[in-house]
């Protein structure tokens, strides 16, 4: 797949994912090589901005449960927006488990 339609399709998915707020309240900052960037203004929530990892995401859009995995991600920025300031997918944690795990695997084959 070439790369600007890879990007393409990425993109729209961050967009199906954010859609679920204020699309005015929404302003995409960052559209850089590793992640998509939303910037939130609005006074009602808490949440200013969203991360959302590229390679994640093209996980995400070769998944055969993506529909189900979108949805959940669509209920968890809803749920988050009123209390956390910042929206990452995937979580800093589940991405550094995974670093790890990768690793350990590499490491194991050599």
């Amino acid at each position: 797949m070439k790369t600007t339609t890879r990007n393409i399709d990425e993109t729209r998915l961050a967009n199906e994912i954010v859609s679920v707020l204020d699309p005015a309240a929404l302003r995409a900052c960052s559209d850089d090589r590793d992640a998509i960037r939303y910037a939130v203004r609005d006074g009602a929530l808490k949440l200013r901005t969203i991360i959302l990892r590229r390679k994640a995401l093209r996980r995400l859009l070769g998944d055969p449960a993506r529909s189900i995995k979108i949805e959940y991600l669509r209920r968890d920025l809803l749920r988050c927006a009123g209390s956390r300031i910042e929206y990452a997918y995937p979580r800093p944690s589940v991405a550094r488990v995974r670093a790890a795990r990768m690793a350990e695997a590499e490491a194991a084959a050599v």
